[in-house]
This record gives C-alpha cells, sequence and structure tokens, in this order.
C-alpha cells in the first residue's frame, strides 16, 4: 500500500456461478483463511469506518443504529428475531461472495479482503444471503451447507441495511425497492 494505492498478484479464475457445489467452494476458501486470520489481533482502523458497509455492519451488531424507513421496520424486525450468537470474533473477510476466484486445476482464490471483527459464521451467513438474492441459489442452500439460520438473518439484515445506507445516500428509489423485494423473497423462501 502506499497512497491508498495497492497491488496484488494476479490471480486466474472467475467468481462461482452459482451451482451448490460453487458456494462449497467459498465456504471452504473462506474457512481456510479464517483459521489463518483466528489468531490476529483487532486492527484498530476499523472502528475508524464511515462507509455505508461498515454502517450497516455496526447496526446488524447492535453498536450503532441507523435510521430504518418506518415501512421496513418490520421487515428489519423480523430478521433480528431470528439473531443468536454464532460464536466469537475475530478477523473475517466479510464479502467473500464475488471475490473468492475458481478456476480448472488451481486452488480457489480469494481477493479484495473486506475486513470486520466478527464470527466466521457471520461471514458464511452473507454468503448464504447473497447466494439466496443475488444468484438463484435453492432455498435449502442454508440447510445443505450447514449455515445456522440465524447467520443468514445477520447476513440478509447487513445487506438490507447496507441497501438502507447506499439509498440515503446516492441510490435510486428504484433500487432500494428491487433489492427489498429480493430479501423479503428470500426471508418468505427460509421461513425468516
Amino acid at each position: 500500500m502506499a497512497d491508498g494505492w495497492g497491488a496484488v498478484t494476479m490471480i486466474p479464475g472467475s467468481p462461482v456461478t452459482g451451482s451448490q457445489a460453487d458456494w462449497a467452494i467459498v465456504l471452504a476458501a473462506g474457512r481456510a483463511l479464517h483459521d489463518a486470520t483466528a489468531h490476529l489481533p483487532r486492527p484498530p482502523f476499523l472502528e475508524a469506518r464511515t462507509d455505508a458497509w461498515a454502517r450497516a455492519d455496526r447496526a446488524t451488531w447492535g453498536s450503532h443504529p441507523i435510521d430504518v424507513p418506518a415501512d421496513l421496520s418490520e421487515l428489519v424486525s423480523r430478521l433480528r428475531e431470528a439473531f443468536a450468537p454464532l460464536g466469537p470474533d475475530q478477523l473475517i473477510h466479510g464479502d467473500l461472495t464475488n471475490n473468492v476466484l475458481v478456476a480448472k486445476g488451481a486452488s480457489p482464490g480469494i481477493i479484495d479482503f473486506s475486513p470486520y471483527w466478527r464470527s466466521p459464521q457471520y461471514a458464511k451467513g452473507v454468503v448464504v444471503a447473497d447466494a439466496l438474492c443475488w444468484h438463484a441459489a435453492p432455498p435449502d442452500l442454508r440447510l445443505s451447507l450447514e449455515v445456522p439460520l440465524s447467520a443468514v438473518a445477520r447476513g440478509l439484515h447487513f445487506r438490507l441495511l447496507t441497501s438502507i445506507e447506499m439509498n440515503t445516500r446516492s441510490e435510486p428509489a428504484i433500487r432500494i425497492r428491487e433489492d427489498l423485494n429480493r430479501y423479503q423473497l428470500v426471508m418468505d423462501a427460509i421461513g425468516l
């Protein structure tokens, strides 16, 4: 890193396309990364983050509430009802979904590290939430990958609050409605 710029080695591959086997690869790559980061101390710069993702993450974990439009409060409450402890916090990659590259004959590569101080189960929940919302994964994906419902609820909550935060800053209202429709359909499909 120099003056805000960084460089990385080119990693072959592309993000997963959506089969259950692909999502298992993403979670396995995340598990390997999180095993390797488990001993690291909490980075002090995490508290200084003020981007929409950091605000949504803090709100998801109850440390910094954000304003939720009245018409979305029922949706947010339904997700919160499913929250349960997910295990000890550590340094995780909180956005693995499109950042694990897979190539035939090569080990998966992880790019664009998005640091959070949370349970690795949370990272899994975000992946499953994304797979269900944006990659047409089947509703039973969570069960087949053995990801707790509470982790997926937190992942959906995080994405929902991120959409709200982005909407209040720059996104057109039509975009947030499309996002919310997806979240609602997924919540219904998995029983939240």
